[in-house]
């Protein structure tokens, strides 16, 4: 049965993979004209405000957790942020098909920035842990909210432009965001690292509140619906078990990492579209590829700068440069994806971004071989990171294509989980990958570049599985 979406009064059949491009007759106007220039420009300032302050935060914290003799804790300032955010995309989920996006919306950023401004003035590590966790709850309510935004604002052609100025919003922050946050650390204090960031919260309010008021919801509020909620908890309290897992050696931290898997497996059955644990066609292979990419592509990216400071003698700044042109190249696929869709077959789309993820963690190995410079790596980030633009933009554009109205909250916040999700495993593989290396006394070029070929055998499994988000034909010879 072909999934179906609500326009208007009526509903149509909806076939996510043309022939052709789209011939229908569709409104001229682009993302910056009067009738969508205050949602597109909102829902870029909402990212670009999570992007500086992730980036900003992540470069200053080492200094912070010194300061505040939290070093112990480094880890849950982070963790912390990842466990509250998979439990507020949840719920923001349910939020908005039951009554729309402005609330979430509102006081997520709100929470965002009031997390910011607490964090600032903390006193203790254990205070700071808990104002990153708000910021984290306020985060996944928002992200998810902008994404229903998209959804409800943005006539189906534009909706993949949109993606692409999202991830466009990703790069000033990646460029300039270390920088910014060193001077703010070095020449006034790490505490407005996370300042800076509260008078951003103004501007996505005036612009974005106003404009999603009208966009009500359309999903009732069942027994099954509210359960999804405490579902997101046991989840998080199994991801939290996995992250915390990676901190620990020997039967403590299998013992946890069973722990985990035991709660946040059978939780994932019912956060995710059903048939999504086999990769059933359609939906739940889509939203499902956004937990393969994500961890295979940022499970490779959080060993880069490491295996280059310590095999080929990269600086701190070397290093991180590899990481920062990769913003620029998820930009640029992320626009060729906002124009090549429509054009060609959406499963191929997210089949060809994959591949290019393959490619890029297969050939950043050649970084570590003595006689090839390592700025090569350079090149083959740019190569993955454009992929993971291209995925990333079709997947959310299937995701709300995919989804009747009332859904479109319950399958984002799915989406988002599954970014999580993967993140934290895949991250954990190839950190239990280095950490018995390192127990051993055998980190060599050999640790990572096993670490980063997994990663590329996953991400090739990946473009196997896209196949499979494009719907059979009625007659069974193939995909339309």
């Amino acid at each position: 049965m072909r999934p179906v979406v609500a326009t208007g009064s009526s509903v149509h059949e909806l076939d996510p993979e043309p022939h052709a491009p789209v011939t229908e007759c569709v409104s001229s106007d682009g993302l910056m004209s009067p009738a969508y220039r205050s949602a597109t420009i909102g829902v870029v300032a909402v990212m670009t405000m999570f992007a500086f302050e992730g980036i900003g935060v992540a470069s200053a914290m080492p200094t912070v957790a010194r300061a505040l003799d939290g070093l112990s804790s480094y880890a849950w300032a982070f963790n912390g942020y990842i466990v509250l955010g998979l439990v507020a995309m949840v719920t923001a989920g349910e939020w908005c098909d039951r009554s729309g996006p402005r609330d979430p919306l509102l006081l997520g950023i709100s929470l965002f920035g009031l997390g910011a401004f607490v964090a600032g003035a903390s006193w203790s590590m254990a205070v700071l842990v808990l104002a990153r966790a708000a910021q984290g709850f306020g985060m996944g309510l928002a992200i998810v909210a902008v994404y229903v935004v998209i959804g409800r604002a943005f006539p189906d052609h534009l909706r993949p432009r949109a993606f692409g100025v999202l991830s466009a919003a990703w790069v000033i922050p990646a460029i300039v965001g270390p920088l910014v946050a060193g001077l703010l650390t070095d020449h006034f204090s790490w505490r407005w690292v996370f300042w800076a960031v509260v008078p951003f919260v103004v501007p996505p309010m005036l612009l974005l509140v106003p404009r999603v008021a009208e966009f009500g919801g359309t999903a009732g509020d069942g027994p099954r619906r509210r359960g999804r909620i405490r579902v997101a908890v046991v989840a998080a309290v199994g991801l939290a078990c996995l992250q915390q897992a990676g901190t620990l050696r020997g039967l403590a931290g299998a013992a946890l990492v069973a722990v985990g898997l035991v709660l946040l497996v059978p939780s994932l059955r019912h956060l995710l579209p059903p048939g999504a644990m086999r990769f059933a066609r359609g939906l739940p292979t889509v939203v499902v590829m956004r937990g393969i990419l994500a961890g295979a592509f940022f499970a490779g990216e959080a060993f880069v700068p490491l295996a280059l400071q310590t095999i080929r003698g990269a600086s701190t700044a070397q290093a991180g440069a590899v990481l920062t042109v990769g913003a620029v190249g998820w930009a640029l696929g992320s626009q060729v994806q906002g124009r090549l869709y429509g054009r060609m077959r959406r499963h191929l789309l997210v089949q060809l971004g994959a591949l290019l993820v393959a490619f890029c963690l297969a050939t950043v190995t050649l970084s570590l071989v003595p006689s090839v410079p390592y700025v090569v790596a350079i090149g083959s980030w740019i190569v993955g990171a454009a992929g993971m633009g291209m995925c990333f933009g079709a997947i959310g554009t299937l995701t709300l294509e995919l989804s009747a109205p009332a859904d479109q909250g319950a399958n984002v916040a799915s989406l988002q989980v599954c970014d999580s999700v993967g993140s934290v495993v895949f991250v954990g593989i190839a950190g239990a990958i280095y950490g018995a290396a390192f127990a051993a006394g055998t980190v060599s070029a050999t640790t990572f570049t096993t670490i980063w070929l997994t990663m590329a055998a996953v991400a090739a499994g990946g473009a196997v599985v896209a196949a499979r988000i494009a719907r059979p034909q009625a007659d069974g010879g193939g995909t339309a």
